[in-house]
């Protein structure tokens, strides 16, 4: 039996862009729908928040020129864009998934609703919650951490580029090593930047646990959490 029952999934826009580190790639696109739809048919109901990075990030525009609300504002709706291609290349798998919002983009999605998500997740399907937190100056990692609480899931799953959180930055420093689990605390002492200090704080103070993995490895979701193999770090109180 799976060890959890409800998931939060953050992937980072920039992983949807595959080699080419912008705009997306549609292989990339079907090997995470793939990974996804091996959790819904173990009956593990999955949440998604995406970045927007591939497209616009907002910290990158005020850099050039672009007023940082403003910014902020476009970096959301980059969230979209990636959560509605995501949404159609889980449809074409035969999984249902519903895209909901933060900020209002009617038609294209709904507003976030947190018994909405719920319900949804319940019916088995896929919940993609886009537009980041509805609000400037917070991050898609803040928005995974608020989400996560919200819908009251198990765990997040961070996927990255590494396979966990190690001493140092593993692609800089070779003598790095990984930890299998710490805590917040420790984390915060040693400043190991898993996420942002908001989204961290939210996790901490709502007893929210993370998995840190290597979202590139084939079948690393299905080994995780249906194997049971351990994997990644694990970051709780």
């Amino acid at each position: 039996m799976p060890q959890y029952k409800r998931v939060l999934l953050k992937l980072s826009g920039e992983s949807l862009a595959g080699q080419g580190g912008l705009g997306i790639d549609p292989a990339m696109l079907n090997t995470y729908a793939e990974e996804i739809k091996t959790l819904v048919d173990s009956k593990i109901q999955v949440g998604l928040v995406l970045g927007g990075g591939n497209i616009f990030r907002g910290l990158q525009g005020s850099g050039k020129g672009v007023d940082r609300v403003q910014g902020d504002y476009m970096g959301m709706l980059a969230t979209v864009i990636n959560s509605m291609a995501l949404q159609s290349a889980l449809e074409g798998l035969g999984i249902s998934a519903t895209v909901l919002s933060g900020m209002p983009v009617e038609p294209v999605a709904k507003k976030m609703n947190r018994r909405d998500a719920i319900n949804l997740l319940e019916q088995g399907q896929v919940v993609i919650m886009a537009g980041g937190t509805g609000n400037p100056f917070f991050t898609t990692d803040s928005a995974a951490a608020l989400r996560a609480i919200e819908i009251e899931a198990d765990v997040i799953l961070k996927g990255t580029r590494v396979d966990g959180v190690y001493t140092a930055d593993p692609e800089k420093d070779p003598n790095a090593t990984k930890y299998d689990h710490i805590t917040f605390g420790q984390a915060y002492a040693e400043n190991l930047r898993i996420m942002d200090l908001t989204a961290f704080t939210l996790c901490q103070e709502n007893n929210m646990p993370v998995i840190v993995f290597n979202i590139n490895k084939k079948g690393i979701l299905h080994q995780m959490l249906v194997e049971g193999e351990a994997a990644g770090t694990l970051v709780s109180n």
